[in-house]
């Protein structure tokens, strides 16, 4: 909504009034203009899921492929259950800081104040930037292939390459980009959230069809390869389903919710959740039921059946077209934490958020920065192996370590206790698990490095 903007000094001082930020802190642009405090709980939600749940979901199959019914279940719900129990550590230590009078909004200030200063400018805040960035260049690649698959549906015979379709996409995302904060993107992640639920419900209703059609594959659950290529392909599984989960910006997604915060963030996080439970669980048992060991990394690519389709065309067209409109939301919503460091170097936080002094430096970067994503995704169709590796490096330290070291380290839970001992342990687990899913990702990489091409067209 355009409104004026009140100076950060006022801002201050009216949130010190509420008992939300230290008196001593002035509002920087970013903090003002793009993680505006002004949602519910309700729009909390719709930003957690979107942030979390997106067509990622499609490799679910292939992870359970690589580990089997039993294992693949069982890490899939454990993910679900740790990742839950981390976001609503993260946000109880949010909360805590508010109490005390200072309110964190940025991963890296709760890095900065709880580990000290350097882990917030030279660790948190480059990984999340990182992964953040790479998100979106990710969802530009995937959006110009699901504009390609559409194109190629009706048009086999078609000449146009992906870098056109990926240049459409960047040039759509460029236009939305621009939309001013955080909360103006409540109404398309509520659009997002209905979408998700769409395309798979339309995936898990094709994976039963196909599954029980006269034309169904045949069904081996067994795990394909040697006992080293077992090994590593689990743990490439457990790397894919812990990325499912990953979000990165939950202190940002905080940030958007009006004061007082308390209890919020959890109401948001079931209204996630639920949504999880209901799309994770149907498009990984129904696809991996349906194909078994022979899922492919995205599900979609199993419902093409040498190269003809196993279901009606507009049902593809129809899944196709929720999931494209679905990572565009996506992809607005990891812009965020670039948009929030561009406002805070560039605007002038004393004036109108809409102000040409502000309004120019905005459309510039913010544009530029869809630029840059557009070319990366165009230039490196792979990036997905790319992202397997940032997903080990960034996702899990950031959803799965850092919410347990934050919480022992601000509430000091007694070393005899279960809380301090269950945290340690996630901790421990998962920074073993990065470590052996960087190695394998760098394993993946080298494989399929004869694949690679620039501006390749696949």
């Amino acid at each position: 909504m355009a409104t004026v903007v009140p100076n950060s000094m006022n801002v201050s001082k009216v949130d010190n009034e509420r008992g939300v930020i230290d008196s001593s802190t002035e509002l920087d642009a970013g903090a003002l203009f793009v993680l505006q405090s002004r949602g519910s709980w309700i729009h909390c939600g719709f930003h957690l899921t979107t942030s979390i749940v997106g067509p990622v979901i499609f490799s679910l199959p292939f992870a359970l492929a690589l580990l089997g019914w039993v294992p693949g279940v069982l890490i899939l719900t454990l993910a679900a259950l740790v990742t839950f129990y981390a976001y609503n550590l993260l946000s109880a230590v949010l909360e805590h800081h508010e109490k005390l009078g200072k309110r964190q909004i940025r991963f890296r200030d709760m890095a900065r104040d709880i580990l000290g200063p350097g882990w917030g400018k030279f660790f948190v805040g480059p990984l999340q930037f990182s992964i953040c960035f790479g998100a979106v260049i990710a969802c530009t690649l995937i959006g110009g292939q699901s504009l390609k698959f559409i194109y190629l549906l009706y048009n086999s015979n078609g000449t146009m390459q992906l870098y056109q379709f990926i240049i459409i996409f960047g040039a759509a995302t460029l236009f939305l980009a621009q939309m001013p904060s955080f909360h103006s993107l409540r109404h398309i992640n509520l659009f997002s959230l209905i979408l998700c639920l769409a395309y798979s419900a339309c995936v898990a209703a094709g994976s039963i069809h196909t599954g029980k059609s006269k034309n169904a594959p045949s069904k081996d659950y067994s795990i394909k390869g040697s006992q080293e290529n077992q090994f590593f392909s689990a743990i490439n599984a457990i790397s894919i389903i812990s990325t499912t989960y990953a979000s990165g910006i939950i202190p940002e997604i905080q940030a958007t919710i009006a004061p007082p915060i308390k209890g919020k963030m959890f109401k948001g996080l079931c209204i996630c959740y639920a949504v999880i439970g209901s799309t994770y669980f149907s498009v990984g048992i129904s696809g991996y039921w349906s194909f078994g060991n022979q899922a492919q990394p995205t599900i979609l690519a199993n419902f093409m059946g040498d190269g003809q389709p196993l279901l009606p065309r507009w049902f593809l067209l129809l899944t196709n077209i929720f999931t494209l409109m679905q990572v565009t939301a996506i992809a607005l919503v990891y812009l965020q934490p670039t948009n929030e460091v561009f406002e805070k170097w560039f605007a002038d936080p004393k004036m109108d958020q809409f102000s040409i002094r502000n309004v120019v430096p905005r459309l510039i970067f913010r544009s530029l920065s869809v630029i840059i994503a557009t070319f990366l995704a165009a230039m490196l169709p792979f990036f997905g192996d790319i992202m397997a590796l940032f997903g080990a490096f960034g996702c899990i330290p950031l959803d799965f370590i850092l919410p347990m070291v934050f919480y022992n380290v601000t509430f000091k839970p007694s070393k005899k206790s279960l809380v301090f001992w269950g945290n340690t342990m996630i901790a421990v687990a998962s920074t073993l698990l990065a470590a052996v899913g960087a190695v394998a990702s760098v394993r993946q990489i080298v494989l399929d490095a004869k694949t690679y091409s620039l501006f390749a067209d696949v």
